[in-house]
């Protein structure tokens, strides 16, 4: 079975491929062709007719090859074959992986292995979905650790990529720069389905080394930079950097990008970086477009084609509800359509009105109970961003038997920086209940792969320290 005749994603890559069949897609980091648009149709129909001629519509298949660039090839030839794709993480272990493909009921997974792409089957068939069959399931933690999906259909992840596109300027004359994840949402919305759909083609690296990443930028003469916070801090800090003469766009997502590391950013190398706001399960919510850098956490106005409503207008800060063409049906195996479904979403973040668009201000899940008050960690953190020579900051709470939680930090600051003197500059600036009651010194925050910072993991970390 093909849907290649009635499914949305094939028809826009069919136009794609009409007026760019002899052009580059994919490049190599060193500015060499990979993939040009007509050699990823060849394998895409190579791929669909060998290695999953065999399954059953409705089959959930992981694929798990980092960023290959054999990845749109595998997209399009597991659409056409009525496939659900489910990205996975290059760096997901063994343990991590074997419990994502149980929840997801997965059939097989793809995977890059001794230099091959390999098909390794494993767990049971599934073949009939109770609603409209997804064509992407995105596999997300949430608020807790257990995993689970949402179900994309081929409609909804074009809209997100016209709302990308649309919003930040994006078009075939362009070159993305791709070093984040293309398993991760943020990669595979500004990446590959623009790539598909929209015809812009991509270099394709593996190397996250920031040495790596500028001269790559370098090479490829790449237009677009979708960055994460982590290469942003280390490119900063980085000497004789290249000229990036052709680099026009600087966008960064998956966590908070600090002021300073933004301002010192554009001092370097000349380029405002945006910051963009989204979720896995909605994609694109809000996006600064101007990037004057005056405010922290400040993430813009909402995306073309999203509507964005504050729960509680009259706080200070309030959940939102997004309203798009690229939310989510619903999570899988276990929906919950209070939160997700009927083209909206309520993400756990709160935001605050600002000039010229809103600022995300935290998280309910992230608040600290000191006592019965509430401590939100994202106003200890801009506190401490303050405070002479701190460079990054994580707040988050720890088990106490008398306040329920206290609340804990830890910070990236210059040499000779000191806790007490950070506390005495915190008193200044927080009342006594919102001061951190221990503060730890790390050489560098931990990220994972998509460049976030878990507070859970370093509260478990320094739960008795």
């Amino acid at each position: 079975m093909r849907k290649t005749d009635t499914d949305a994603l094939c028809a826009a890559w069919r136009e794609t491929l009409t007026q760019r069949s002899d052009d580059a897609a994919v490049l190599g980091s060193a500015g060499e062709v990979l993939r040009t648009f007509g050699q990823i149709e060849k394998e895409a129909e190579a791929i669909a007719d060998t290695q999953l001629a065999t399954f059953k519509p409705g089959a959930v298949l992981a694929i798990q090859i980092g960023n290959h660039p054999a990845w749109p090839a595998w997209l399009l030839a597991c659409v056409r074959r009525g496939l659900v794709v489910l990205p996975l993480e290059g760096t997901m272990g063994p343990h991590e992986r074997h419990a994502a493909l149980q929840v997801c009921r997965a059939t097989a997974v793809v995977i890059f292995r001794a230099g091959e792409i390999e098909v390794e089957r494993g767990g049971g068939a599934f073949t009939r979905w109770d609603y409209p069959q997804p064509a992407l399931l995105k596999l997300t933690s949430g608020t807790t650790a257990a995993p689970r999906a949402i179900r994309f259909r081929s409609e909804q992840l074009l809209a997100d990529c016209d709302q990308i596109c649309s919003t930040m300027g994006i078009s075939d004359h362009d070159l993305n720069f791709g070093v984040i994840p293309v398993s991760h949402s943020y990669g595979f919305s500004n990446l590959l389905t623009p790539l598909i759909a929209r015809g812009v083609p991509l270099v394709m690296s593996r190397d996250r080394m920031p040495r790596a990443v500028l001269d790559g930028l370098a090479r490829t003469n790449a237009t677009v930079f979708p960055g994460m916070p982590v290469f942003y801090q280390a490119l900063i800090q980085m000497e004789e950097v290249p000229r990036l003469t052709k680099l026009r766009l600087c966008i960064s997502a998956g966590a908070p990008l600090s002021l300073r590391t933004a301002l010192k950013f554009r001092e370097k190398f000349g380029h405002s970086i945006h910051s963009f706001y989204g979720s896995s399960e909605c994609g694109g919510i809000c996006y600064d477009a101007a990037a004057t850098l005056v405010e922290q956490a400040f993430v813009g106005e909402p995306m073309d084609g999203v509507q964005l409503k504050l729960l509680e207008p009259n706080g200070a800060s309030s959940r939102i509800r997004v309203r798009s063409a690229a939310a989510s049906d619903g999570y899988f195996p276990e929906p919950d359509e209070e939160r997700l479904g009927h083209g909206s979403f309520m993400p756990d973040d709160l935001l605050a009105r600002a000039a010229g668009g809103y600022r995300v201000v935290g998280r309910v899940s992230d608040l600290i109970n000191v006592a019965g008050k509430k401590v939100n960690p994202a106003e200890v953190e801009a506190a401490l961003l303050a405070c002479k020579g701190v460079r990054e900051a994580i707040v988050f709470g720890r088990s106490s038997s008398l306040r329920n939680e206290e609340v804990a930090a830890c910070v990236v600051a210059e040499t000779g920086v000191a806790e007490e003197q950070l506390l005495d500059c915190l008193r200044h600036r927080l009342s006594g209940w919102q001061v951190p009651k221990k503060v730890f010194f790390l050489p560098e925050m931990p990220v994972s792969e998509r460049g976030k910072i878990s507070r859970r993991a370093l509260a478990e970390r320094f739960a008795l320290a």
